[in-house]
C-alpha cells in the first residue's frame, strides 16, 4: 500500500512534523526529514495493526483482506 505523507519544518522546535492525511490522527515528528519519514512509517504500521477488541457475545467477527 502507498500513502501520502506531508513533512513540514517547524522553526520553533527546529524539527519536522509528519502527517498521513489518509489516516486521521496518524502523525509523528523527527529532528531530520529522514527521521520524520521513518517515524511516520512506523506510525502508519502501528495505526494499521489489528488490536484486541471486546465484542458482545452476539457479535460476529470476520476479517477482510485489501489488495
Amino acid at each position: 500500500m502507498k500513502f501520502r505523507v506531508v513533512l513540514e519544518f517547524d522553526p520553533e522546535t527546529n524539527s519536522y512534523s509528519s502527517v498521513c492525511p489518509e489516516l486521521p490522527g496518524c502523525a509523528s515528528a523527527g529532528v531530520t526529514k529522514d527521521e520524520a519519514r521513518q517515524n511516520i512509517e512506523e506510525a502508519i504500521r502501528l495505526y494499521l495493526e489489528p488490536s484486541d477488541i471486546k465484542l458482545p457475545e452476539s457479535a460476529i467477527l470476520s476479517e477482510v483482506t485489501i489488495g
